[in-house]
């Protein structure tokens, strides 16, 4: 599978926007990369109106023009080398919302660049740049280009161990499910090698001798911009740096760099956006990602959706919609699948064993970091995912491997078990705080803005369910009943112990929770068989083999879990009691939280919504109603057929 990724990837090779127009000024048939054959030298009453509006030139055979050239729109700038100007004079172009300047050229320095319809360059120095219609570049100190330059393609991104190990060579349209492959498969030799030659081939392609600036970008009061690709309608306004960079920007998905922002060998993708003072080096900004309010970002990988603000993420590999809001440290993290939290304060890059900064972590899937916590290395949450890890909780190297758990501070201590151990929850989360597990869900699916990479919202799913599974067979089959329990008698328990009640409480909510996913496909199933008109296949669909993966892994599952022995009908009306209770599970943790306020807090409730007015829990049971009005509809249908129960084998 991750041969056929890379595969799929080298259709950019004929797709990409980016190599696409390098191929195009890499073209030495023409005078100009711009316009073609499509130009002219000055006339002598060109040159002589362009001097005496205070331009000058080293030697004005050297400029040629398009045909339409408009002398006049020129004023006190100087030319060095081979230059081009299009059509200057034409048009308005917008440099903020609502305020628009007429195209020209004044005050400024051009040296062996090309100059597109329809711009604006405005006390500016601009060397080896090929500028394309409608831009706008104003008060920016310098704009230039080594010999060669490959935009930030190709550089090595060091994920995880420090010192080596999980290196990413970065292009700009690089897909997560790539990088996942490329970071976390180290064992396939022939994966690596091949993705190293196709991203050989990619920096190949995009070589060039030019800085390029696509059309309707603008450009403000930005110190310095060198060896840049800047796509159509980037903005880059009062940023101090940006070097070696791509920028994959587009009128539907602008790029923005601004506000204090330095950005040096990093490539950013549709709608990314460095801001307020943030900070990216040696990084690959994946789509309508951000890192803002002095966030810093190095050799680090963000994934779609992700924001960075105020922290520090070096070393890492951090997937989709992770929040990273306040002052934290994110050192050396695998976190591919993202959809997690860093709380203020935590402290998650204990990475240097005093010998070398080789250490890393994996987090698991919407796995919440609490305020002040300190998780030291090597550590693995990857088979743990939306689990929480409480405020100011010292996690000791470790591997946890149950789900939808709660780490906290120890109750009480033991004796035999060290002072340094935790106390885990195991499915915690799902028995006491279902409404965050739902409204992650769903604020994931409503705020994606990710048009280029297929992302997963459902958090009830097979490789969630399998690890669900795994947990609460070890919480049950327990050699011997135990008042607390550690990893020497349940495996995966990590540097924490487990009491009694919360072993049992852990096996329930597992347990609950499988069969809501197992019936809740069943429904998906049976209301497919009913739209198709295929009645008959509901009498044997426990037994029956089919071609159909998914259906396959569930109706396994059903068995296992002994499901099949309840008819579908009984299925169904219990999958309705199930919901009815969810819903219920739901608005209950968000009462907690509004008594608990309103206990401490005098005038808690007229500054908060309480929960029946909460516009998550009345869209929970808004979708409750609707899809229990569907079940019933669809065992309505199963008893008018008046078949016999389905073989219960």
């Amino acid at each position: 599978m991750p041969i056929e990724i890379i595969e799929q990837a080298k259709g950019i090779f004929t797709t990409s926007d980016v190599l696409q127009f390098c191929a195009l000024i890499q073209n030495t048939s023409h005078k100009s990369k711009l316009f073609g054959t499509s130009i002219r030298p000055l006339t002598s009453t060109e040159v002589a109106i362009m001097e005496k509006q205070g331009n000058r030139c080293e030697n004005w055979e050297k400029i040629l023009v398009v045909h339409d050239f408009n002398p006049f729109a020129i004023h006190n700038c100087f030319f060095v080398g081979d230059c081009v100007i299009g059509a200057i004079g034409h048009g308005n172009i917008e440099i903020e919302p609502g305020i628009t300047m007429p195209s020209h050229l004044s005050n400024s320095t051009i040296i062996t660049s090309e100059i597109g319809t329809s711009c604006i360059v405005s006390s500016s120095l601009i060397a080896k740049t090929i500028i394309c219609n409608e831009c706008a570049l104003i008060h920016v100190g310098s704009l230039t280009s080594s010999d060669e330059t490959t935009f930030g393609n190709g550089i090595e991104i060091r994920v995880g161990n420090e010192t080596g190990g999980r290196e990413i060579l970065m292009y700009a349209e690089l897909p997560l499910t790539l990088a996942i492959a490329v970071a976390m498969e180290r064992y396939n030799g022939e994966l690596l090698q091949e993705y190293e030659n196709f991203v050989h081939s990619y920096v190949e392609k995009c070589t060039s001798q030019f800085s390029i600036i696509r059309e309707h970008t603008v450009i403000k009061n930005t110190p310095t911009i060198r060896n840049c690709y800047l796509g159509p309608y980037c903005r880059v306004d009062s940023a101090i740096l940006v070097e070696n960079v791509t920028a994959l920007s587009s009128e539907e998905e602008p790029v923005e760099i601004s506000y204090g922002a330095i950005v040096k060998d990093s490539c950013l993708q549709w709608g990314a956006h460095a801001t307020a003072h943030a900070i990216v080096t040696s990084s690959l900004l994946m789509e309508h990602s951000h890192v803002e309010r002095h966030g810093i970002v190095t050799h680090s990988i963000i994934g779609p959706n992700s924001g960075i603000a105020e922290g520090e993420v070096t070393s890492s590999f951090v997937g989709p919609f992770v929040g990273f809001h306040h002052q934290a440290l994110l050192i050396a993290a695998l976190w591919p699948d993202g959809k997690g939290n860093v709380g203020y304060g935590a402290n998650v890059g204990s990475n240097h064993t005093g010998k070398a900064p080789d250490q890393e972590i994996i987090c698991g899937e919407g796995l919440f970091f609490g305020l002040g916590v300190n998780i030291k290395f090597p550590a693995d949450y990857s088979d743990s995912p939306y689990s929480i890890i409480a405020t100011g909780v010292n996690a000791l190297p470790q591997r946890v491997e149950f789900p939808f758990s709660l780490i906290n501070t120890p109750s009480i201590h033991y004796p035999g078990i060290s002072t340094a151990h935790n106390e885990i929850l195991p499915g915690w989360v799902l028995a006491h705080n279902l409404y965050a597990v739902m409204r992650n869900e769903m604020k994931f699916r409503s705020r994606n803005r990710a048009r280029h990479t297929d992302l997963v919202f459902e958090v009830f799913r097979p490789e969630i369910v399998d690890r669900m599974i795994i947990a609460r067979n070890r919480l049950k089959h327990v050699q011997e009943i135990k008042p607390v329990y550690t990893a020497s008698d349940i495996l995966g328990l990590g540097k924490n112990y487990l009491l009694e009640r919360n072993r049992k409480a852990g096996i329930d909510a597992y347990e609950y929770f499988i069969e809501y996913y197992l019936l809740k496909e069943l429904a998906k199933k049976i209301n497919e068989l009913v739209q198709n008109g295929n009645l008959t296949a509901l009498h044997t669909l426990y037994t029956t083999e089919t071609e159909d993966a998914d259906w396959e892994y569930v109706r396994k599952l059903l068995r296992d879990e002994g499901h099949h022995n309840r008819s579908i009908t009984e299925n169904l009306m219990r999958l309705c009691e199930m919901y009815e209770r969810i819903g219920k599970n739901i608005q209950l943790s968000k009462e907690k939280d509004d008594g608990r306020g309103s206990r401490i807090i005098l005038d808690y409730h007229y500054t908060h919504t309480c929960a029946r007015e909460d516009p998550f829990v009345i869209e929970t049971w808004e979708k409750i109603k609707s899809e229990t009005s569907h079940i019933k509809i669809l065992i309505a249908k199963c008893m008018e057929t008046c078949f016999e129960p389905p073989e219960r084998q």
